[in-house]
């Protein structure tokens, strides 16, 4: 029974979706033209579950490339209207087109010049009259037996809005680098699936010294860079070892004459590393397993192509090894 009860609310829900599928025509057009020829930003407004629906789409819109934001009308009417600008357009939700305060809202708006995008279930409403376009919304009917919750509508509300978003998404040829940059403190799983050649460092940044080179040569690149190691490269920047951190410590401490050794003498002799194909998330394992925080990234006859650091991969401080 309760089986039966919960794949019903599903079919309810696809039949509220499929509905306003059918129904999408000339006015989603024309919210998206109104949206991607205005100069600001797009404004959701809503109350209730409306306005928990309009907070999602609005973060949908920021991280896929639309600048947005969610505005609550009646902190709107007693002070928040002021982070509205001229240029911004309204994406306003209500699915009986009858909320008073979010009505009210849109007439001080709409007085100041606001361009107005309704999402509404009544395309008679006093929402709909006061937009320049309306969405239709409407479900056939609620997954609520009772008829009352906002169930399908909701559902419908939502995937309206994911629809806008991704839309504009691909009119502004958004990609995948610029979710990557909106989202620099996201999910590990989501900043590893780059390959190295995205995060590694490259040229002049690569601290690199030649085998003949003194200690005192080495420590001073170790310190300008600040990667915690420095590669020794030949005449043909193949590479030959890593000096790190490590290295000049154990000198010290070993009784070496440091001044008198060079980068050949002090460094770990055919590091490991790895060629470009590899995903960052391969590089961290790596460093992981060998308990080691930076890694030459080589071609085949290892050429030096660049350094990964750990810090590249998950920012500083965020990483302990598993031991």
């Amino acid at each position: 029974m309760s089986i039966e009860a919960a794949r019903e609310v599903l079919r309810i829900e696809e039949e509220g979706l499929a509905a306003i599928r059918a129904r999408i025509g000339e006015d989603f057009l024309k919210a998206v033209d109104l949206i991607l020829g205005g100069p600001g930003r797009v404004v959701i407004t809503g109350i209730g579950k409306s306005g928990i629906v309009g907070q999602k789409i609005a973060a949908t819109m920021n991280s896929t490339g639309t600048p947005s934001f969610f505005l609550h009308p009646v902190e709107a009417m007693h002070g928040d209207l002021g982070m509205v600008m001229p240029g911004d357009v309204i994406l306003a939700i209500s699915y009986s087109g009858e909320t008073t305060e979010l009505n009210g809202l849109l007439q001080t708006l709409r007085r100041r010049g606001n361009r107005i995008i309704a999402m509404t279930g009544e395309m008679r409403s006093s929402l709909a009259y006061v937009a320049d376009v309306v969405l239709d919304i409407k479900v056939p009917r609620e997954a609520c037996p009772l008829g009352l919750a906002p169930t399908a509508s909701t559902t419908a509300t939502l995937a309206m809005g994911d629809a806008l978003a991704v839309v504009l998404l691909n009119r502004k040829k958004f990609q995948e680098e610029d979710f990557r940059f909106n989202h620099p403190g996201g999910s590990l799983g989501q900043r590893l699936k780059v390959r190295v050649t995205e995060v590694m460092l490259t040229g002049s940044n690569i601290p690199a010294i030649a085998p003949q080179a003194s200690a005192a040569e080495a420590i001073r690149v170790l310190n300008e860079k600040n990667m915690g190691a420095v590669l020794v490269v030949d005449s043909e920047e193949k590479v030959l070892g890593i000096v790190t951190d490590g290295d000049i410590r154990r000198a010290v401490v070993g009784g070496e004459a440091i001044e008198r050794l060079t980068a050949a003498e002090l460094m770990t002799a055919n590091p490991i590393c790895i060629d470009e194909s590899h995903l960052a998330a391969d590089a961290l394992s790596i460093m992981q397993s060998h308990e080691i925080t930076a890694l030459p990234i080589v071609d085949g006859d290892r050429h030096m192509l660049g350094l990964l650091h750990l810090h590249n991969l998950l920012g500083k401080g965020e990483f302990r090894f598993l031991v």
